[in-house]
């Protein structure tokens, strides 16, 4: 049976937690955090290589190129609540994904 994504960023999560057991707790989930923002940089990177926005790069990237730079902030955003020590993170991101869907969908009924 193929696992799902919350079980493959659990096991990332170990495999960092173990990689990186040399530093403190505390700084390895502070880090994880802002190894969300590195991802979102490389995204941001690759949007403007992608409408070549740098006349000094040009169209360096691809829109390809920016969709799995999204995807690698999703993963590490995962993670990072998997790093966090939350208990059940499917569960809480599910949870407030609902809450964040039903207040922005209320408003367009409104």
């Amino acid at each position: 049976m193929e696992k799902n994504a919350w079980a493959i960023t659990g096991e990332l999560a170990a495999f960092f937690d173990e990689a990186t057991a040399h530093v403190p707790a505390e700084q390895r989930r502070i880090l994880q955090v802002l190894k969300i923002g590195e991802e979102f940089g490389e995204a941001a990177q690759a949007v403007i290589g992608a409408t070549g926005t740098n006349p000094r790069k040009g169209l360096s990237h691809s829109w390809r190129d920016v969709e799995a730079e999204v995807c690698d902030v999703l993963v590490t955003a995962m993670v990072a609540l998997h790093r966090l020590g939350v208990e059940d993170p499917a569960a809480m991101f599910g949870a407030h994904l609902e809450k964040t869907a039903a207040r922005a969908l209320a408003a367009r009924r409104a």
